[in-house]
């Protein structure tokens, strides 16, 4: 019933300060309300001494209590529920272009480039309730997972069911992946249209040459930010295959095409970013977070209900009882 309670008027509760005070003044003064009467002997009294004085100091007690709780009801006690509704008319569209070559198998980042990159664009996608978003992954070719939509559970369910399988031709064709995701972004009435390229190496397969897919991105005013993931170095690297068809892991030399990258970044109006490892690229997709925001419009509701009624209804029913008691069982004929 009083969960969540404010008070309008809280500075009556300085009223409190004079409570001690009066009940101080009461049991100062308290032998001045009772009559005296001196007699020479008390011998010829043989009855038991009554308690009825000594409870008639519960009068005060009410009268105190009653303060209290009309104090109480004079600060103006109440709820507050709040409720928002957000709207935007002004979203952006995003596509996520990723490359899933088996070099994104590496554990230079942990547990591996691709693992990682599923952890942290799930993060994302579940940040920007206000966008649409699409997914685009490639090696040696490419092809949409999902297409640009509001929808974010599906686009969050196929990144998380994202994984490595030999379906796509190997390599890495950046060219392609760039162009599937213009070609997702080309028809949309965004206000803001973004493609995140992620890739782990260089452009050695393909038919579409990246910097052809940056001329395309920039007709369509596309913005494009590029993320190079992997260590400084040597990495630990899928470098064959076992009998059994699991990757043989090995040390192999981390060649990713940062020159390339900057310049599809530069054309389109974008920024390149380097990931060497888990904390970096979350810092990066943060601080894409705050590059491209939406507009989202807030409108709170504010309901409160009053509660200072029970306080006065106690209050009320402490004055009466004290009075009634005043004048029946405590009543002083002087």
């Amino acid at each position: 019933m009083f969960n969540n309670v404010t008070f309008e008027n809280p500075e009556f509760f300085w009223l409190l300060v004079l409570l001690p005070v009066v009940a101080a003044w009461y049991f100062w003064k308290r032998n001045e309300q009772q009559a005296e009467l001196r007699i020479s002997s008390v011998k010829g009294f043989k009855a038991k001494r009554s308690m009825l004085p000594t409870f008639r100091h519960s009068l005060i007690v009410l009268r105190l209590l009653a303060l209290v709780f009309l104090i109480t009801a004079m600060a103006k006690p109440r709820t507050t529920e709040v409720s928002s509704r957000t709207s935007s008319s002004q979203g952006i569209d995003i596509v996520l272009s990723i490359d899933i070559s088996a070099s994104m198998l590496a554990r230079d980042l942990s547990p591996n480039r691709l693992e990682a990159l599923k952890e942290v664009g799930v993060d994302f996608i579940k940040g920007r309730p206000a966008d649409r978003i699409g997914l685009v992954v490639y090696a040696g070719e490419s092809f949409t997972l999902t297409p640009v939509t509001s929808d974010k559970s599906i686009v969050i369910r196929a990144l998380e069911d994202l994984e490595y399988n030999t379906v796509l031709e190997n390599g890495t064709a950046i060219g392609m992946g760039l162009a599937t995701a213009v070609n997702r972004l080309k028809e949309s009435t965004a206000k803001s249209k973004v493609i995140i390229l992620l890739t782990d190496g260089v452009n050695n397969a393909g038919f579409i040459d990246p910097k052809i897919a940056s001329e395309l991105a920039v007709e369509y005013g596309i913005k494009t930010y590029t993320i190079g993931v992997g260590s400084n170095g040597m990495a630990l690297s899928p470098v064959g295959v076992l009998p059994n068809g699991q990757f043989q892991y090995g040390m192999a030399q981390v060649e990713i095409d940062e020159a390339l990258l900057q310049e599809i970044a530069q054309t389109t109006g974008g920024r390149y970013f380097r990931a060497t490892d888990n904390e970096k690229l979350e810092e990066i997709y943060e601080e894409i977070d705050q590059l491209e925001k939406s507009e989202i419009e807030e409108f709170r509701y504010t309901n409160f209900e009053e509660k200072f009624r029970p306080f006065l209804l106690i209050a009320g029913f402490l004055l009466v009882m004290e009075l009634l008691l005043r004048f029946t069982i405590f009543r002083s004929f002087i």
